[in-house]
């Protein structure tokens, strides 16, 4: 898909007709963006019935794609922390 046929996509609002589940699936699979990053941050995690955090977007798209069709299972919080860089790693705990 081309930059101009995401945008036209986007401003049709296609997915207002979609279920959660057909959204995440839909623009996973899509490397451009057609429709507002809150549409779909709300539809995968509704979907994968989990938080998804914004750093797995970038460092394990195949991995969302993979637990979405079920051929994976959800990841633990340390496999999903072990996604970000390791000097980049920086936890805080509320005391």
């Amino acid at each position: 898909m081309t930059k101009e046929q995401a945008i036209a996509l986007a401003d049709s609002k296609f997915w207002e007709e979609m279920s959660a589940h057909d959204i995440a699936k839909f623009q996973l699979l899509e490397r451009r963006m057609c429709m507002p990053v809150e549409v779909f941050h709300k539809a995968i995690e509704e979907t994968l019935g989990r938080p998804v955090f914004t750093h797995e977007f970038c460092f394990d798209t195949e991995g969302l794609i993979e637990e979405l069709f079920g051929a994976k299972p959800k990841p633990t919080m340390e496999e999903i922390i072990n996604l970000l860089p390791e000097g980049k790693r920086v936890i805080l705990l509320a005391i």
